[in-house]
């Protein structure tokens, strides 16, 4: 699936000449031998790898070919339909290519100029591949990949079903220039109220069969583990959409009906909280949903959660608490709020700001990072009674 670079290099170097096999060409300037590179080494059939030249000297108006007997046809190193994007030229490997090693030569002007060879793995069987292995947290995202490249396998809709997800998962084409039969699916979400345990992960064509099948294990955080109680700070406040950072745990003044910004930062926190995250209060008309927002920190700062909540208009004065439950019950903390009677600021058509959230999923806990773009429409303030 992923993108290994294997090297090969001729050896036997004399004087300043490379010989092998009996034939024998001058070094380039430096005294390095030309050397044949390949990206994607070590390839199944139907697979292509990519192929470079290294440390030889090109005339203008040179053409350079590489040629293999595993190859359907010569292959032109310059040629534009072949561009890798800076891994060479592509080298496609017939399906019908059979396991084994091949001699893989680059000549200029019908000289060999370098010699390498290609290895050709036996074709493997339709798999399906969970993100890097390992066990992981209920909740967490996962990204899927489908691995088709099988002589005979055809087709082009592929659905992953697991009991984890939280429903079926339909496949994309990967249009990767080395295999065009692999399909992925990422950030897909493992249910949060998942047992410890292993559970199957399989998938189907378009007419239901099952094609692939492997096993995901799931555990929850322990004691120990750094997401178990992770390290939380908050709830903290703010009164303004573009000052995060400048919350404050204690001493914050807000006046009944008035709207108030609640924060929570979690260096370690629990895969998918940031879905469903809210701080409550007495005071609140309703709990803030407290979206995670990496753009708000700095640089290796704990990943931060915030969100609106409104004051109910006709509260008392007082001090009122706010409390965040985070860690599936683990960690509760409470910080309070000071209510006033003071007129309130109204800030937008109900009171009320009108908050976009814009997120991507990223990370090796999965988070979803979101930003906050605060919209205002503003009117008359009416005075209170």
């Amino acid at each position: 699936m992923r993108a290994s670079w294997q090297r090969a290099a001729a050896v036997g170097v004399c004087s300043g000449v490379l010989s092998c096999g009996g034939l024998a060409w001058p070094a380039a300037a430096d005294g390095d031998p030309p050397t044949i590179t390949q990206a994607f080494a070590g390839p199944r059939p139907g697979e292509a790898i990519g192929i470079d030249l290294l440390n030889y000297e090109r005339k203008p108006g040179m053409d350079l070919v590489a040629e293999s007997p595993v190859f359907a046809a010569p292959i032109r190193m310059d040629d534009p339909a072949g561009d890798t994007g800076g891994e060479g030229v592509k080298a496609p490997i017939p399906a019908w290519a059979k396991p084994g090693s091949y001699p893989l030569v680059v000549k200029a002007r019908g000289k060999i100029v370098a010699r390498d060879t290609i290895d050709v793995n036996p074709p493997k069987r339709p798999f399906i591949e969970v993100g890097e292995g390992g066990a992981r947290r209920p909740g967490i995202k996962a990204n899927l990949f489908f691995d088709d490249l099988y002589p005979g396998e055809t087709g082009a809709s592929f659905t992953a079903h697991s009991t984890a997800f939280t429903s079926p998962v339909r496949l994309a084409h990967d249009k990767g220039w080395n295999n065009t039969r692999t399909f992925h699916a990422f950030d897909v979400p493992l249910r949060h109220t998942l047992k410890d345990g292993t559970y199957a992960v399989w998938v189907t064509d378009a007419k239901g069969k099952r094609k692939a099948e492997t096993r995901l294990e799931v555990r929850s955080a322990r004691p120990g583990d750094d997401d178990y109680l992770g390290k939380a700070s908050g709830p903290a406040f703010f009164g303004e959409a573009g000052y995060v950072l400048k919350a404050r745990l204690k001493g914050f003044t807000i006046a009944a009906g008035g709207a108030v910004f609640v924060r929570w930062q979690d260096a370690y926190p629990d895969p998918g909280e940031e879905e469903r995250m809210t701080a409550t209060s007495p005071a609140f008309q309703a709990p803030a949903e407290l979206k995670a927002d990496l753009l708000k920190g700095h640089e290796e700062d704990a990943p931060i959660f915030w969100g609106p909540a409104r004051i109910k208009p006709d509260l008392k004065p007082g001090s009122y608490p706010v409390t965040v439950i985070s860690h599936r019950g683990r960690v509760k903390k409470t910080s309070y709020l000071n209510v006033t009677q003071a007129p309130a600021h109204d800030d937008g058509e109900h009171g009320l700001p009108i908050a976009v959230w814009a997120g991507a999923g990223t990370g090796t806990l999965a988070l979803s990072a979101a930003a906050v773009v605060p919209i205002v429409r503003k009117r008359r303030r009416t005075p209170h009674s």
